[in-house]
Order: C-alpha cells, then structure tokens, then sequence
C-alpha cells in the first residue's frame, strides 16, 4: 500500500508502516455518521480525514493540518477540480507572512516529485469560488498527524493518489 511507486518520469518515495503509528495507517474503520457516501470529512483536531463508504463505513486517512489559525474555517465546500502532479504557488498572504521561505516560490514551482503538493490534489471550491485550501499531498511524511501546513489537508503521496481515484469533482468536503 506505501511502496515506492513510478509515474511517467516521477519517482514516489515508499514508506516504511513500521516507523508509522498503527492509526496512521490507511483502513477502512466504522464511522457513524449522517454525511452520506461519497462525502470526505475531514477531522482537524484529531487529523484525520473519512471518506464516507455505505453501511457505516469510511476510509480513514491520517492528515497533516495547518494551526487553528489558518485552519479551513468554512465547514463545507466543494471538490472542484483534481489535479495530478498539480503546479503550485504560495499565496500572497503566504508570501507575506513569511517572505524569507515562500517568497523563492512566487512564480511558481512545476508539479513533479519536490513540489510542496505531491502527488496530486483536490481543490475546495466555496459557494462557487476558490477557497486556496486544497487536499493535497507532501514531500515531508513526518508532516502526517501534525499541525504544521500553511492551511490545506496533506496527505502522505500514497494516500493521496487513492483519495483522488475515489473521489470526483462535485464531492462535499466538510471539515471540522
């Protein structure tokens, strides 16, 4: 499930499970929930993100979240769009808040292996606008299970790539 993988000209790092925590490992668990399926909640203070499955079901995907105070505040939205091997860019407010890391960054950085967003992403759309928080995933695996993003939901890149073959645009995304 985490070995190393291979796409196109890209290499995907594997994990080693046996220095994971147990919970941090992808499983289908029971989750009693009236979302139904098909439906990604996101848990930030215990980091964690379901994916909705029929019959009290639900995938559980260890997270790395960003603080309380740029955590996604909006409760529900939309996966608009998904991207493979996405392109990124920091915010402005990013830029801003810390010129000295991401202002090497603002014209951009190419979707491939050292792209902050890894693998792929799913983007959060809010009453028909970008909210800039994306399910994404990362290049720092020790990020999983912590509160250390600048705001989005990052998953390890093995994760990610099973979340983004689930889930289609018009997927609710409610995060708590």
């Amino acid at each position: 499930m985490y070995r190393e993988m291979t796409e196109g000209d890209f290499r995907i790092a594997g994990v080693d499970t046996s220095r994971m925590k147990p919970a941090h490992i992808r499983q289908t668990v029971d989750y009693s929930t009236s979302e139904p399926p098909g439906t990604i909640v996101v848990d930030q203070p215990t980091r964690f993100l379901y994916l909705v499955q029929p019959n009290g079901k639900a995938i559980r995907y260890a997270v790395g979240v960003g603080p309380v105070a740029r955590s996604f505040e909006g409760g529900e939205a939309v996966i608009a769009n998904k991207a493979r091997w996405p392109r990124w860019r920091p915010t402005d407010s990013m830029i801003e808040r810390n010129p000295g890391h991401y202002g090497k960054f603002k014209d951009g950085v190419a979707g491939g292996p050292a792209n902050p967003m890894g693998a792929r992403a799913l983007y959060m759309h809010k009453d028909g606008k970008d909210t800039y928080y994306r399910v994404h995933g990362t290049t720092d695996p020790s990020s999983i299970g912590k509160a250390v993003s600048a705001g989005c939901i990052r998953l390890l890149n093995q994760d990610v790539i099973d979340l983004y073959d689930r889930v289609q645009p018009g997927a609710r995304i409610v995060v708590q």
